[in-house]
């Protein structure tokens, strides 16, 4: 698997579409010489890093777009509380 060509499109692909490419490097491991070996390794934990860095940030999408709405709920009753 060629470092270069798997490292240009990453930053495009989905959780899923990593985690896949992810899964078929292990598997090819065990089918490969020393040389390729420690090239597939490598790219595997670069494709790793770059899985936690997405996860991190979808992590942080989350709390914010909850912590957003929960800001709207809390608003939204002190305003109909004062109404009243």
């Amino acid at each position: 698997m060629k470092d270069k060509n798997l490292l240009d499109d990453i930053e495009t692909k989905s959780l899923e579409e990593l985690n896949t490419l992810a899964n078929r490097i292990i598997d090819n491991l065990d089918k490969k010489s020393n040389e390729e070996f420690i090239k597939d390794y490598q790219v595997l934990i670069k494709l790793n890093n770059f899985i936690e860095k997405k996860l991190l940030e979808e992590k942080k999408s989350i709390s914010k777009k909850t912590k957003n709405k929960i800001d709207e709920i809390i608003g939204n009753g002190k305003k109909t509380k004062k109404t009243f």
